[in-house]
């Protein structure tokens, strides 16, 4: 297969563990993050300076290495949606989803007819520059590709339960900081307001068999979240696991040469 079944994998039970890229699209990165131990990437778009040829790039390197690239692009407008499909996305993660109008735009975006309107280009990098009959290859696309929601703005509080209820939805992501902000709580996870948010999200996913997802910083943050249901589990993100891990070292070398 040409693409990884990002769908299936989503789909699946058990602990799936991602690791952010936001910075770094040097040849190994994806080698790294499958010694690592990883299930897929996390590619993002929307923060980071990285441009489409760029992504093309880490895509590669991440096939290489047998990593789904899950890719967040910088809007959810369908030009973005089909770009970064179209270089070889396997899913997608889009940004403040606030009603089931907009997953059901998305999900059209996305998705070849008759499910949707993508615009058809085959032999290109999606299926990997392969041959093949057209009606097969848009099917198979429909199957594997991933719809991530990232629910991070009062509105989609409001909505969850309908943006949970679209069919080609797979995942709910806490986007935890801008949906702290939109509720006028910046950076408060422990009020009370937010783990009512966080709570309606987990409740609306249950009810309709989606995967809840989220990005943490360390391990006991995940674990957490698991015991509560998240099974998709982003751990960190590459500026904050170098810069972690240098800051101690260059630390502890300091300290011992006292």
């Amino acid at each position: 297969m040409a693409s990884h079944n990002l769908k299936r994998l989503f789909a699946g039970k058990g602990l799936k563990v991602g690791h952010s890229i936001f910075e770094f699209d040097s040849p190994g990165i994806g080698q790294i993050i499958s010694q690592a131990g990883a299930d897929f990437s996390f590619i993002d778009m929307e923060h980071s300076g990285f441009g489409y040829a760029e992504l093309k790039r880490l895509i590669s390197y991440m096939r290489a290495a047998n990593v789904p690239s899950l890719v967040r692009p910088p809007s959810k407008s369908g030009p973005h949606i089909s770009r970064a499909l179209d270089v070889g996305a396997d899913g997608l993660i889009l940004p403040m989803v606030g009603s089931a109008a907009e997953a059901e735009q998305v999900v059209a975006d996305m998705k070849y007819p008759p499910m949707g309107r993508r615009g058809v280009a085959l032999g290109v990098a999606h299926d990997g520059y392969t041959s093949g009959p057209a009606a097969q290859k848009l099917k198979a696309a429909n199957k594997r590709t991933a719809f991530v929601a990232l629910i991070e703005t009062a509105s989609g509080i409001e909505n969850v339960d309908e943006i949970a209820a679209v069919k080609q939805l797979d995942a709910l992501w806490i986007g935890h900081f801008d949906l702290s902000s939109s509720l006028g709580i910046p950076g408060e996870f422990d009020n009370p307001v937010f783990k009512n948010a966080v709570n309606k999200v987990r409740r609306a996913a249950k009810k309709h068999g989606k995967s809840m997802a989220q990005l943490v910083n360390d391990a006991a943050s995940g674990a957490a979240l698991y015991k509560k249901g998240f099974d998709i589990i982003c751990y960190s993100g590459d500026i904050w696991t170098y810069q972690t891990a240098l800051t101690q070292g260059i630390g502890d070398l300091r300290n011992a040469c006292k």
